[in-house]
């Protein structure tokens, strides 16, 4: 496969690399180009970002969700029809799943892709010490991958001072970007994106891809994408034969965290997917068979979300009729007794999780999981796996326990309910990682078992 990309990444998080990247994908689309966005890891909160406010399609990139051969035939698939790639690290650019290793990491990911770099390096209160730490981060790995370079923060006149130093480490000087906290989009940008927020936040997009085209090069980053090789890409495997079904998933200000993958995979196995907004739909679409609840944001809508009885009504009573449902972290919550919003307030919901869930102040239990089923249950067989992650607030009085998780470190806890027709419970699962049981979820929807 043949596709110009590039990634980029940074030394640490708070490097400003999603807001060069924003302002780089607006750039690049006001230039006519057709561009494809990708955030590593789990995250689903920057590929939203990039398709609401930046307006181009976006996906994720994950080591811990997918083998190698699975993320390059992920990529290829979400890539296909665009001119070019750019692809958003995480955290630092070597680290992964544990302190001492880069397994999983956004270098990992550069690895498995052939995808050259371009490192953002945070020059605030420093000018030739920028220069050490590209040099480190060029030497820490033989096979470095990095290719390029920009400067976060940095006065015009200190970067023409050291451009030809950077040359001289043998990468691309591709620009500065100047302090201006102006044009930063706050962590709370990166967020739920209201609608009334999103055209203040594509006018200071646009402003800040006005910039970029004076201080980056352009046509340099061009030529490092273009310089990525020809991808080798497995075929995807033969999707089982499939019945034609209907699924209903919830998409709107409350449930917005559906990873395109997981999507395409119901697709691919003769899913027709009909979105539909629990906050403003009085009844579940036609010809419904199966239930999607992903996460999101229903503690912020929990009042909405109760007064639409009819909704929640219809919900109830299709999962208590057999309907098969997946609910997943938001979705969850929204099928219990009541759900308490940010104040503290409860309301009621589905009831169908017969207990109150409630926020917290701190994250409980958050990260990397794989789960595997204790027993067999209408999805899952006993010791089936499937990878997953956690990150949440809110908690429930009753979390489950038809499920082990385990971090990468070895820490483990129960979860998910498993009760006949219905799995539900705050991990979000990654489909690839283990299509079997999606296939014996849309198999129950058409009544097939």
């Amino acid at each position: 496969m043949h596709s110009p990309r590039v990634l980029f990444a940074a030394p640490s998080s708070g490097s400003g690399k999603t807001t060069i990247v924003c302002g780089v994908l607006r750039a690049l689309k006001n230039r006519g180009r057709n561009v494809s966005a990708f955030k590593c890891g789990p995250d689903y909160i920057d590929p939203l970002f990039h398709e609401r406010v930046v307006g181009v399609k976006s996906g994720t990139l994950d080591l811990f969700f997918s083998d190698k051969d699975t993320l390059r035939r992920l990529f290829a698939q979400n890539a296909a029809d665009a001119d070019c790639a750019v692809i958003e690290g995480v955290m630092g650019y070597y680290d992964g799943l544990s302190a001492a290793s880069d397994e999983a990491s956004t270098y990992a990911v550069a690895k498995t892709l052939s995808a050259p770099v371009v490192l953002i390096i945070d020059s605030r209160g420093q000018s030739l010490s920028a220069l050490a730490t590209l040099k480190g981060f060029l030497d820490f790995r033989p096979d470095s991958q990095i290719r390029g370079v920009i400067f976060n923060r940095m006065s015009e006149h200190v970067y023409r001072t050291l451009k030809p130093e950077a040359e001289a480490l043998g990468v691309v000087p591709v620009g500065f970007v100047p302090k201006s906290d102006a044009l930063m989009l706050e962590s709370r940008h990166l967020g739920l994106v209201m609608p009334d927020e999103v055209k203040n936040l594509s006018e200071k997009l646009d402003a800040l891809a006005a910039l970029l085209e004076k201080t980056l090069d352009f046509d340099a980053l061009e030529r490092i994408m273009r310089s990525a090789p020809d991808l080798d890409v497995q075929e995807a495997p033969q999707a089982p034969d499939m019945p034609k079904t209907v699924i209903a998933a919830a998409r709107d200000e409350a449930f917005c965290f559906l990873y395109r993958d997981n999507l395409a995979l119901l697709r691919r196995y003769n899913a027709e997917i009909r979105f539909f907004s629990p906050l403003s739909d009085p009844a579940l679409p036609a010809g419904t068979q199966g239930l999607l609840l992903p996460g999101g944001y229903p503690e912020l809508y929990a009042k909405r979300l109760s007064e639409n009885t009819a909704m929640r009504t219809a919900i109830r009573e299709a999962i208590e009729n057999g309907m098969p449902c997946l609910a997943e972290c938001g979705g969850f919550l929204y099928l219990h007794d009541t759900l308490s919003d940010m104040d503290g307030t409860a309301y009621p919901m589905c009831g169908v999780i017969h207990t109150d869930a409630y926020r917290t102040q701190k994250l409980g239990r958050f990260g990397y999981i794989t789960l595997s089923a204790k027993d067999d249950s209408a999805f899952f067989r006993a010791g089936e796996a499937i990878r997953a992650h956690e990150f949440h607030y809110f908690e429930s009085g009753d979390p489950g326990a038809a499920f082990a998780a385990v971090k990468p470190n070895g820490r483990e806890w129960t979860c998910i309910h498993a009760q006949k027709n219905l799995l539900a419970g705050f991990p979000h699962l990654f489909y690839e990682s283990n299509p079997k049981p999606i296939e014996r979820f849309l198999r129950l929807a058409a009544k097939e078992v």
